[in-house]
């Protein structure tokens, strides 16, 4: 007989990147009570890794509990970049409602409509909330009718587009069920959650079922899963069977040694957990996604949404340059192989496969900045090693064609930068689908372009439209492939010989284009120093000092100018870098590499070609 826990509340807030679900999450935990008064708690307290805090994203999803008029509400604030999107599709199984957060200047954004549709798709109550109302540009009014429109297009039921609307400013923390309202505080929000958000349901007297949604790691006592007690109850010391809907095979007896429930930012050890309790487990070592723990009498696993496909792949290699092992802590293939195991322990949308060389693995994952974001870690953790250019994973049909991974660009650009625009994209086999302009003296465009022609991309555009165009992407599914297209319009400048840069010799490399090094620098025969401002390679000495005579000339003291040097982010690096070259990445440096070093074996690579 299932029946409705009345003092529990699970929801969810989902958004685009960078409408305020992080902040939002900040408010409810002030206004609930779980700091004390006088202490000092820094912004966005959320995102808990140091990448998270720099960047101002979420990459993991996160779970809290407040507790409001004695209901425990259980909140999962969940990222918004597309890379992330396995995080948000698996969490929304652990909820009965969502906080759909809108910015009420940008309004409905691509990200929204694919959080919205997997939500409305598992049947969940939305409540939505038109944040930053305090925004000099806000347009509430307009916004709202975006999100009803968003919901009409997605074939909402009639209780899901009866939804209600509030109007917030998560920074200032207050929120308002009508704009003519005094804002004062979060109240409107709580009583909101209470009143729409279905309380959980389940059978407490059925056997055991619990699913697994999120796996945490923690040196100390290994892995952690994260889910929702559906029926039954959860307590130490039982023993349960873990299976899985998509494995029938798998069935394992395991015993439960420690249960934590949420409460604030901590996790509180308890006893025993009933119906609808969000908890974490510890112990259990085969522990993953998707695992239902289920009662030994009646091993019955939970339905559960297979994790999307990675899309994008790249190769990691141990570091085979000169300077190799000089600067990382960890450096070989062991290290190496590892790490990228451990990392799976976490990420479920990232896949190591091992290649014909022991000393290189292919990782694949959901998009650049989900690869990227992994590189960082690693390189901040003491890792050194090297990668090559993000490539595409192609499928093939049932006729044998070549199908290739599509996405759906959106751009917003000032007016004058979109023949430009539209010229870029084009030239990398993107169809333009739609042009609007919008109120502020922007346009949006609408592209419909292969993955890897957005390989690169970003800082090209950026420069393209000054800084000022917004570009996002949604994955489209797969189509037939589209041809051969060329990254990079420009050659690299390349070290000639071994030694240290010096200003003369940098002088007259500054003519051929762009550097990246300046002088004093360490560089090897074959490293990338700069782009040449010609399609081909140029090969330079940048060691090269001057010859001294005994005859002096007039222009023989003036002082050699040197141009500062262009230096590359990590994410600057792994859009410039071309098929024929590698990153080189370690603790303190990143180099370009050419992946043949010997210049004489590489033309007779290139005259093969």
């Amino acid at each position: 007989m299932k029946t409705a826990r009345e003092d529990i509340r699970n929801v969810a807030i989902i958004a685009h990147v960078d409408h305020g679900k992080t902040t939002l999450v900040d408010q409810l935990l002030r206004q609930s009570g779980v700091f004390r008064e006088n202490q000092a708690v820094q912004e966005r307290v959320m995102d808990s890794n140091d990448i998270e805090r720099e960047r101002g994203i979420t990459i993991l999803s996160k779970n809290t509990a407040v507790y409001y008029k004695d209901t425990k509400i259980n909140i999962i604030d969940t990222p918004g970049h597309a890379d992330f999107g396995g995080e948000v599709e698996r969490v929304l199984k652990m909820v009965d409602g969502v906080i759909l957060l809108v910015d009420a200047f940008e309004g409905a954004m691509p990200q929204t409509k694919f959080v919205l549709k997997k939500a409305l798709e598992l049947d969940l109550h939305v409540i939505v909330c038109i944040n930053k109302i305090d925004r000099p540009e806000a347009r509430p009014d307009e916004v709202i009718d975006e999100v009803l429109e968003l919901l009409m297009d997605l074939d909402a039921s009639d209780e899901q587009l009866d939804c209600p609307f509030l109007y917030a400013s998560a920074k200032a923390g207050h929120a308002v069920l009508d704009l003519n309202d005094t804002p004062e505080n979060m109240v409107p929000l709580f009583e909101t959650i209470l009143k729409y958000i279905p309380a959980p349901t389940g059978d407490p007297k059925a056997p055991t079922q619990a699913l697994i949604s999120t796996i945490d790691y923690n040196e100390y006592v290994g892995r952690i899963g994260v889910g929702k007690v559906e029926n039954g109850t959860l307590s130490v010391n039982q023993e349960v069977v873990l299976v899985n809907h998509h494995d029938p095979d798998k069935m394992k007896k395991v015993k439960i040694s420690k249960l934590y429930e949420f409460d604030g930012l901590n996790k509180v050890d308890v006893k025993e957990a009933g119906i609808g309790s969000i908890v974490a487990i510890a112990g259990i070592a085969d522990i993953h996604i998707g695992d239902t723990l289920c009662s030994p009498e009646n091993p019955d696993p939970i339905p559960f949404q297979k994790i999307s496909e990675p899309t994008i792949s790249m190769n990691f290699m141990v570091n085979d340059s000169p300077f190799a092992g000089q600067e990382g802590k960890f450096v070989t293939s062991r290290h190496l192989r590892e790490r990228l195991m451990r990392e799976l322990n976490t990420d479920v949308s990232l896949r190591v496969e091992d290649t014909d060389s022991t000393d290189c693995f292919k990782v694949s994952g959901r998009g650049e900045l989900h690869l990227s974001v992994l590189i960082e870690n690693m390189r901040r953790e003491g890792y050194e090693f090297a990668v090559s250019k993000a490539e595409v994973i192609y499928q093939e049909d049932e006729r044998g064609r070549k199908l290739e991974p599509m996405e759906i660009a959106y751009v917003d650009v000032p007016e004058e930068f979109s023949g430009t625009v539209i010229q870029r994209l084009s030239e990398r086999k993107g169809e333009l689908q739609g042009m609007s302009p919008a109120s502020d003296g922007t346009t949006r465009l609408e592209f419909n372009i292969p993955s890897r022609g957005l390989i690169g991309f970003r800082g090209e555009f950026m420069t393209s439209t000054k800084g000022s165009g917004i570009l996002n992407t949604a994955f489209d599914g797969y189509a037939p492939y589209k041809g051969d297209m060329q990254y990079r319009k420009q050659g690299s400048l390349i070290a000639f010989e071994t030694g240290e840069s010096v200003t003369y010799g940098l002088f007259s490399a500054q003519d051929r284009g762009t550097l990246f090094i300046g002088p004093g620098e360490k560089v090897y025969s074959g490293m990338v120093i700069g782009q040449s401002g010609k399609p081909e390679d140029i090969e330079l000495n940048v060691c090269k000092t001057k010859h001294l005579t005994n005859t002096r000339s007039s222009s023989a003291d003036e002082a050699l100018k040197l141009t500062p040097p262009k230096i590359l982010s990590l994410e600057q690096a792994l859009e410039f870098i071309d098929t024929d070259e590698l990153l080189e990445i370690t603790p303190e440096t990143l180099r370009i590499r050419k992946k043949i070093l010997d210049s004489r074996l590489r033309k007779r690579q290139n005259l093969k070609k």
